[in-house]
């Protein structure tokens, strides 16, 4: 357990707690916790999510734009569901990139836990893309990755960050239920 780790648990855990709020400083907070879990992925050689956390910088920049313009006169963001094919070329662009992707890890380098760490990277993207987009899907796929984010990270001995993404499956939770709220 590092203190970069410890740090990168609280700002991760604010950014989806002021996502689950629609509010948009999600966003720059977001960027913070990227920056911090990319140096904690490097350090316990999970490659696939060390450059999830660069891709994840750049959709909290396309984040961020989109929901400034996305924005209710009280400062909250509008939801909206997706569509039925856009959720289905979702779902297999992922289950193809996390699996091509696994299989280059498991060839190329010493992941610890390549297709693992491949699949829940690409099905990462995807929650976050939608999240971007404001689609209330996006909290389905951040509740499925993160519990099983939570074994993998308990398996590599990363604890806090195991801890952190067990109460994201609970965020995960409560923005799925807030974001339906807001629906109706």
């Amino acid at each position: 357990m590092s203190p970069t780790e410890l740090v990168a648990v609280f700002v991760s855990a604010l950014s989806v707690w002021l996502t689950g709020c629609r509010v948009v400083w999600c966003w720059p907070v977001t960027l913070v916790a990227c920056l911090l879990y990319g140096i904690v992925f490097h350090e316990a050689r999970l490659y696939a999510d060390m450059a999830l956390q660069a891709v994840f910088a750049a959709l909290a920049c396309y984040g961020w734009w989109r929901w400034q313009s996305a924005e209710h006169h009280d400062g909250l963001v509008q939801v909206r569901p997706i569509e039925a094919r856009s959720l289905w070329f979702g779902v297999v662009l992922s289950t193809a990139c996390g699996a091509g992707a696994g299989y280059a890890l498991s060839r190329l380098t010493d992941d610890a836990a390549p297709f693992s760490d491949a699949m829940l990277s690409a099905y990462s993207i995807l929650g976050q893309v939608w999240m971007a987009r404001q689609h209330i899907a996006c909290w389905w796929v951040w509740i499925v990755v993160d519990l099983f984010y939570t074994g993998l990270f308990a398996v590599r001995g990363l604890y806090p960050t195991a801890v952190l993404y067990a109460v994201f499956v609970g965020l995960a939770v409560t923005g799925l239920r807030l974001w339906r709220q807001e629906a109706r």
